[in-house]
């Protein structure tokens, strides 16, 4: 649980931590979408290059960034499985019985794993270099425009700000949980079926309802501190774009016109 790396910021001295929040965001939406366009090998060898070079420049490990992946492990050996049984199209690779394994089924597979990875590494990438309360105010700038249609722009990003917060937060609680379960007797690991339900649900239930009270507890604090959603805030920090942040931005997006060139060619 502790090596989980999303959502954690990393206290690092690099060019990607001093950029602009909003840029940063705006490189992420770019990509985001760039990673999505069917744009074969070529297009993904271009984002995989641009997340190598921001790795880099935030000295951040590929290791680190990779931990992030650990939680989907189990989901995409789920894709896989259901893929094999479902995919019948392509060269067939294995043969065994019942079971045949076609290439498309293997290459689909494959596709959706390393869309999933680029999105989970760029969003560690993000969240690492960026603090909390930067997000938030770099989320609330970008939303601003919207606000005369009446969204709230504000709340919005303070929701997200507070999701990303407390992921390490839920994190530590669920192994401290895990810990005092364990000297209990509870055996995470053996055990049937009916074992592991059971020892599922000692640590869902305690977690779920240490959430409520720390959500409970961050609500009052609020309160008492006079917090209200719906005035106009000023800003001791004033966020201003350089050189560098419309650079990374012009960069993803021509990352991003040469996945949709591409797919149209």
């Amino acid at each position: 649980m502790n090596n989980i790396a999303l959502g954690r910021y990393m206290p690092l001295d690099s060019v990607v931590h001093h950029l602009d929040p909003r840029a940063k965001i705006m490189v992420l939406l770019f990509l985001m979408i760039a990673v999505f366009i069917p744009a074969g090998a070529i297009g993904y060898i271009v984002i995989a290059a641009f997340i190598i070079v921001a790795l880099l420049l935030s000295k951040l490990q590929l290791s680190y960034a990779l931990r992030a992946m650990k939680p989907m492990i189990w989901m995409m050996i789920f894709l896989l499985v259901i893929n094999v049984l479902v995919i019948k199209t392509g060269t067939p690779w294995i043969q065994w019985g019942w079971l045949s394994v076609y290439s498309d089924a293997i290459y689909q597979t494959l596709y959706i794993v390393v869309r999933l990875m680029f999105m989970i590494v760029l969003t560690t990438i993000l969240t690492a270099t960026t603090k909390p309360l930067d997000l938030t105010l770099g989320i609330e700038k970008l939303l601003k425009p919207f606000e005369k249609i009446g969204l709230p722009a504000h709340i919005i990003a303070m929701m997200i700000s507070i999701a990303l917060r407390f992921i390490p937060t839920l994190i530590e609680e669920t192994q401290r949980i895990m810990n005092a379960q364990a000297s209990r007797g509870v055996d995470f690991e053996n055990g049937g079926l009916k074992e592991k339900i059971f020892s599922i649900l000692s640590l869902i239930v305690p977690l779920f309802v240490s959430s409520f009270d720390r959500a409970e507890q961050l609500a009052n604090a609020m309160e008492a501190r006079g917090y209200d959603p719906n005035r106009t805030r000023t800003r001791y920090k004033v966020l201003k774009m350089n050189t560098l942040d419309i650079f990374g931005m012009a960069l993803s997006v021509m990352i991003l016109g040469v996945c949709v060139g591409i797919w149209i060619l």
